[in-house]
């Protein structure tokens, strides 16, 4: 089973209509504003990049299918902040005390926020896990495309992808496996590759045969072609 936001290649959905190069950043003000709180409660250090992305994707279907983009984010904030304690329901209901928050030492200021957004979160890892696959490698990735870990949990091997045959292009070193670091289970840093698909191989009917599509994979969604 996958769940609702694995909706890429589906029909139905429409095609992507890129905005214009000159369109502002944010439809709505509030947009920015729902970006800014969600990286600021994400530097208060209680998830990781990986535990936010799954929290979004266990959102109701019918929620996410209904909200919009920055309603998702918002809406899965409000599920880490009280699944990790931060605050609880009273808190979003503003019903909640007004002492001083346990975090609040942690707090991103104002003048502190280039500096985080410059240095990012990378996620390049040594690893004692040698890489299997060298550029120009024929590989398969794994079916169904699925967290082997947990059931139902976080992966970044969309469903449309799932075995698919591709060919390895680049390896990008060993990186922070992302079904593992979503449910607490550690880091498990093992090598990532750029694999390149030809778009017949993904979809029966493609409108550009010719086309491919690189998807960056972990070396534990692959096996020999």
């Amino acid at each position: 089973m996958t769940r609702v936001h694995d909706m890429g290649g589906r029909f139905g959905t429409g095609a992507v209509k890129p905005a214009s190069e000159d369109a502002p950043v944010f439809e709505e003000d509030w947009h920015a504003r729902a970006l800014a709180i969600t990286l600021a409660a994400g530097a208060l250090g209680q998830w990781n990049l990986d535990v936010s992305r799954h929290a979004r994707e266990r959102l109701a279907p019918s929620d996410y299918m209904g909200f919009g983009y920055y309603e998702k984010w918002l809406a899965a904030l409000a599920d880490l902040l009280v699944e990790t304690g931060v605050l609880s329901l009273s808190d979003l209901r503003d019903e909640g005390t007004s002492d001083r928050h346990m975090l609040a030492d942690r707090a991103l200021q104002a003048d502190a926020v280039a500096g985080v957004l410059a240095r990012g979160g990378p996620a390049d890892r040594p690893s004692d896990t040698p890489a299997r696959f060298a550029i120009g490698d024929a590989v398969r990735t794994q079916r169904p495309a699925a967290n082997r870990l947990v059931e139902g949990g976080h992966t970044r091997l969309p469903a449309y992808a799932q075995g698919a045959e591709g060919h390895v292009v680049h390896l990008h070193g060993a990186h922070v496996l992302p079904d593992s670091n979503a449910h607490g289970l550690g880091e498990a840093p093992e090598p990532l590759y750029a694999v390149a698909f030809p778009a017949a191989a993904l979809w029966a009917q493609p409108e550009h045969p010719q086309d491919e599509v690189i998807l960056d994979l972990w070396q534990s969604y692959l096996a020999p072609a």
